[in-house]
């Protein structure tokens, strides 16, 4: 198995299913056992500081927003580029965390270069998109899910345009990946 662990998984136009449609999901984890991934592209209308003061008893600056991370309940997840603070390194630059400690020391630098006009990236997200041993392999061959290499500018940047700035990127390297081949005609005349 080659485990695309540190890709994004871009949903396909021809996917339709709610919880994933124009989805961008971050894999954090691939492996024989299966996968766990992020979407990058559901912010809630929650922010960090509001989920923050019902989990913690210290204050919180950070006034982002928390994300919806897939339909599977989990932890608090949290995905930085802070290499100290990580349980993963999912990919050159980004790193995965659930480790309550490690979450606060994530807030408290965050906290101290928002004061002094820095950032750290990071994102928070609640819920995970997890795939059981050959599920995920069994929707890529399917072609529900198109692959590209994360980068960090996608994975801390992105915005509501994502899904379709990746799709576009993609396509400029294969066009034919958009097509859903079962839209062709056997006899192009028809078109």
């Amino acid at each position: 198995m080659n485990s695309l662990q540190g890709h994004l998984l871009v949903a396909a136009p021809t996917l339709v299913d709610p919880n994933f449609f124009h989805a961008v999901v971050l894999l954090v984890q691939h492996n024989d056992d299966g996968a766990l991934g992020l979407v990058l592209n559901r912010p809630l209308q929650t922010t960090i500081r509001d989920m923050w003061e019902q989990v913690a008893e210290g204050e919180c600056a950070i006034d982002g927003p928390l994300h919806q991370g897939g339909p599977c309940e989990g932890p608090l997840m949290v995905i930085h580029r802070d290499k100290s603070a990580a349980d993963i390194k999912v990919s050159n630059g980004v790193y995965f965390c659930t480790n309550r400690e490690r979450i606060e020391t994530l807030i408290n630098k965050r906290q101290g270069k928002a004061a002094a006009g820095g950032t750290n990236d990071m994102k928070f997200f609640v819920g995970y998109a997890g795939w059981t041993a050959g599920q995920l392999e069994a929707e890529l061959a399917e072609s529900s899910w198109l692959t590209i290499d994360a980068n960090p500018k996608a994975v801390f940047e992105g915005d509501e345009h994502l899904w379709t700035d990746l799709t576009r990127a993609i396509a400029r390297t294969d066009a034919t990946i958009l097509v859903d081949p079962k839209r062709i005609p056997e006899d192009p005349s028809v078109n």
